[in-house]
This record gives structure tokens, sequence and C-alpha cells, in this order.
């Protein structure tokens, strides 16, 4: 199973993010899409692949949280 999450783009320096996941800064190509400092972008395997609406990636966020914590509830 392929999973993408939604991080906050902090800065960018070319084709390269640094995108805020939940506190985690991670690096990440930009390559496919046009995206902007404070935008939300839904990345898989290191590539941003959609720019989001802040709505919906905040959406998208909080069901993540929710199957985690049900996951972490079954140990």
């Amino acid at each position: 199973m392929c999973v993408a999450l939604p991080g906050l783009v902090c800065s960018i320096d070319g084709d390269t993010a640094l995108v805020d996941f939940k506190g985690n800064k991670v690096k990440v190509n930009l390559g496919l899409v046009d995206a902007n400092v404070g935008d939300y972008v839904l990345v898989h395997a290191g590539m941003a692949i959609e720019v989001m609406k802040k709505d919906s990636a905040q959406e998208l966020m909080e069901i993540l949280e929710e199957l985690e914590a049900e996951f972490n509830d079954r140990d």
C-alpha cells in the first residue's frame, strides 16, 4: 500500500522544498507541482504530487491522526 502525506512548505530552493510534517522537516522535490512557501503539498516518496487547499490538508491530517490513534490503541 502506498500513502501520501500532506505537509506545509516552509522554504524553497530551486526544485527542492523544506516541508513540515507535524514538526518533522523534510526535503521534498517540487518538480511536479507549482508550490509556494505557505502552501500545503501532498507528498509521496519524496515528491510533491499535488498542491492542496489548507482545509483539505488539515482534514486529511486529522483523519491520519485518528487512524494512528486507533492503530496504537490496538497494541
